[in-house]
């Protein structure tokens, strides 16, 4: 925009040329019209552009002493179109009669309709006016000895000797109906200035006077917007008031007071945006190419439906320094205040402002709720804390461009929760970088509650695998936006409550590209023991693929349990868990993933203990009973196991496992089962056997050692888990009868062949050795 101001201000000096020039030879020769050889001269000499004057050039004496000329226009240097690069209805200069008794030129007024001027960039970003410009800069100083005393030509002489002197000090300067189109080949882009008004008073060089101008101004999308009727993507309605000090040596332009006020709309959008920019001082120095705005503040009303209903109302109070030729700037002292406590305050650097603009600075967010602001852009989350993020703060070095912002040295304030570190975003969405080390973060606050309140909070199940229920289709990950995401994260925090977990010494690290993300690893302290887990997020695949390898050594189980169901009664079992595995699902759902879910996991329980019953006493009372008989032992309420282990392989969703060992003392339970992830049933058969210790739970006889005695648990793992296990009636007396049966055979087998021993041997005698064996061998098979 500057160097279209810089154009304007161009033309309209070699309109005062033209002017002037003409002002002096009108009052020397009688005849106007033998002066436009001259003027079109004295023009191209100054600017090169060539003139056209149709219409007349005219002067009058009543009221006052002036002239004018109609229908001019001027063209560029080899410009080949027909619409001229410069062109005005009439224009008119009139004179102050009284100084030209003092042989003085004072220019009463000066009027300028209909101006059209037509500025072109082509595709590789050359404007057809920075030629015109250059050679105004090279003849400047030429154009100011035009302005000088009587210099234009030959100058009248008056009695007593002596010539005509230019006083600028025009009375009145009013430029009407002007019009400026931009066309931009590159970009196919048109912009359109029309309605350019243009008022001043008493304008001098010596001192300040009042200057206000207005215009339309409309930004199209396309070249032939006209042809297509299209409308404008933006329209504004702009005007400008100031008093002006114009340094015409030194190039140097002062305004005061400035207050520049627009109102514009936006295509699709309903509703304006006001912007109203005001300064104590905005300097221009061309000769150094700097500008200066001294206590700078802008106000903005902005009217966007992802602003929400109401009209937002900004302030942005600063101070501004510009280098022109270095395209650089520098914004001090911001102050951007807003509804909703609102309070932003630093200072920028800005440079590449020709072509692309970077800043760097110092950016703070003083604390505010952003509740309010998430509500308004309708990105208000349901969270399980109603008062997450209603205390945010943050100060951080800034530095980015037009399309990323980093803020390398972040400290950020997060309800409870403090950040430090290096945070990196790009405004597409598509790049993501993150540093940052914290005290303490609650994620469950900030994620959705459970469904249903406090009576489905238990719903997260066993490793929260109920948490997306199976009505719940909602998708578990962005994936569209992870798609095209660029991902490279850290974090590290010394306290984390995720699922209801509470993990402490947390490392995370994330990382990915063209729709990979891995979990480069998550380690933690968690219940007394450690937590590593690796895995890895593929979106490029239909539908998507999950795996994860985790490791959990020597967890406590008790605080464990009793966080992932999420209640107050006592855990079932004590113990310390040591798990890995190897873990893959397909989907973006709960369902979905359980559904899919395949992979292996083995781990084993050391010094553990189920609580609140005891298996052993279960077992004796049972097998006392069998020998009719009491036991008079003083049983402990738990029952301590020397170890628990177990393999689970998992194919779609379901989980089975055929060698779960649980060794308690003097007794071993073995069983298999298998838990549905889907329906969230499981069933699980075990058998326990008395073996012969030292630290036996009790004496069997030997008999019943060979005996299992079942056990069988089954139902919803969401279930009361009181109501799980039982033992196996039907299923101990078939071991018995199959005892009963293997005694019987073996007496019978016994008997046999002690009355077929002399017989056999006998039989070996005469029909040879080894034929009594096959026959023994044969007997035995008929009680098998």
């Amino acid at each position: 925009m500057k160097r279209l101001f810089q154009t304007l201000l161009a033309a309209i000096g070699v309109l005062g040329v033209v002017v002037v020039a003409a002002v002096v030879y009108v009052t020397t020769f009688l005849d106007p019209e033998d002066f436009k050889p001259r003027l079109i001269e004295v023009v191209e000499e100054h600017s090169g552009l060539e003139l056209t004057m149709e219409g007349p050039l005219a002067w009058s004496f009543y009221p006052r002493l002036g002239v004018s000329v109609e229908s001019v226009e001027s063209r560029l240097p080899e410009q080949e179109d027909e619409a001229p690069f410069l062109a005005f209805e009439r224009a008119e200069v009139s004179l102050a009669f009284a100084p030209l008794l003092r042989r003085e030129i004072a220019i009463e007024g000066l009027t300028l309709d209909g101006m059209q001027l037509r500025l072109e960039r082509d595709a590789e970003g050359r404007g057809n006016w920075e030629p015109l410009l250059q050679r105004l800069d090279e003849r400047r100083e030429g154009a100011e000895s035009v302005l000088a005393p009587a210099t234009a030509g030959p100058s009248p002489s008056f009695p007593g000797g002596g010539n005509l002197a230019v006083a600028l000090n025009i009375a009145s300067v009013q430029v009407r109906n002007g019009e400026v189109l931009l066309r931009d080949l590159g970009e196919e882009r048109e912009w359109l200035l029309e309605g350019l008004n243009l008022s001043g008073t008493n304008v001098n060089p010596a001192r300040a006077f009042p200057l206000r101008t207005s215009f339309r101004v409309a930004s199209y999308g396309a070249l032939d917007w006209r042809e297509l009727e299209r409308p404008p993507g933006l329209s504004s309605e702009v005007s400008l008031e100031s008093r002006v000090h114009l340094d015409l040596a030194e190039r140097r332009y002062r305004l005061e007071g400035p207050k520049l006020n627009t109102t514009t709309r936006l295509d699709e959008v309903e509703g304006r945006q006001t912007l109203n920019l005001s300064g104590r001082e905005l300097l221009l120095e061309l000769s150094e190419r700097r500008m200066r705005l001294e206590d700078g503040k802008l106000e903005a009303s902005l009217q966007h439906p992802e602003l929400g209903e109401q009209a937002v109302a900004l302030s942005l109070a600063f101070v501004l320094d510009a280098d022109l030729a270095e395209h650089t700037a520098q914004l001090r002292k911001l102050q951007l205040s807003g509804p909703d406590d609102l309070r932003l305050s630093g200072n920028l650097n800005l440079a590449g402002l020709d072509a692309a603009p970077t800043y760097s600075g110092h950016l703070s967010l003083a604390p505010l709720s952003l509740r309010p602001w998430l509500t308004r852009l309708g990105r208000l989350p349901v969270t399980a804390d109603s008062d997450a993020l209603s205390d945010v703060a943050l100060t951080s070095p800034v530095r980015g461009d037009l399309s990323r912002l980093e803020l390398s040295s972040l400290t950020l304030v997060l309800d409870d929760s403090t950040f430090t570190g290096r945070l990196a975003m790009g405004f597409a969405g598509d790049d993501l970088s993150v540093d940052l080390q914290g005290d303490r973060l609650d994620l469950d606050a900030y994620l959705p509650p459970p469904e249903g309140g406090p009576d489905t909070a238990s719903r997260g199940g066993f490793f929260a695998i109920g948490r997306a229920h199976a009505d719940d289709p909602a998708p578990l990950v962005p994936a569209e936006w992870l798609s095209a995401l660029r991902l490279n994260g850290s974090l590290a925090l010394g306290q984390l409550r995720l699922m209801g977990l509470d993990f402490t010494e947390v490392e995370l690290a994330l990382a990915g590209d063209n729709g990979r993300h891995r979990l480069e690893g998550f380690r933690s302290r968690l219940y007394g023991g450690e937590l590593d887990a690796s895995g890895e997020l593929d979106l490029t695949r239909e539908p998507i693929r999950w795996q994860l390898a985790p490791t959990l050594s020597r967890v406590r189980l008790e605080p464990l349990t009793q966080a992932l169901a999420r209640s107050e009664e006592p855990a079932p079992m004590r113990g310390r868990l040591t798990v890995d595995g190897q873990l893959e699902s397909r989907g973006n759902s709960g369902p979905q993933l359980r559904r899919n879910l395949d992979g292996r996991l083995n781990g084993h329980i050391d010094e553990g203990a189920v609580l609140n019953v005891n298996i052993s006493e279960e077992l004796c009372t049972t097998v006392a009973a069998l020998e009719g008989r009491e036991t008079t032992r003083e049983w402990s309420p738990d029952t301590r196991f020397d170890r628990a282990e177990a393999s689970v392989r998992i194919n779609g969703g379901v989980a089975r496992s055929d060698d779960i060992l649980l060794t308690l003392p003097g007794i071993e339970l073995g069983g298999e089962g298998e838990l549905d992830l889907v329906t969230e049933r499981f069933d699980l058969r075990a058998a326990a056997r008395f073996v012969d210790s030292a630290d036996a739970a009790c004496r069997v006889n030997p008999r019943l050692e060979r005996v299992p005695l079942p056990v069988r648990c089954s139902g919803s793992y969401l279930g009361d888990s009181r109501e799980w296990c039982r033992f196996d009636r039907e299923a101990f007396q078939a071991s018995l009868v199959e005892l009963l049966r293997d005694e019987a055979e073996q007496r019978g087998r016994d008997e046999i062949e002690r009355r077929l021993e002399r017989p056999l041997e006998q039989l070996d005698e005469r029909l040879g050795e080894g034929a009594g064996q096959e026959l023994r061998d044969a007997l035995r098979g008929l009680f098998n």
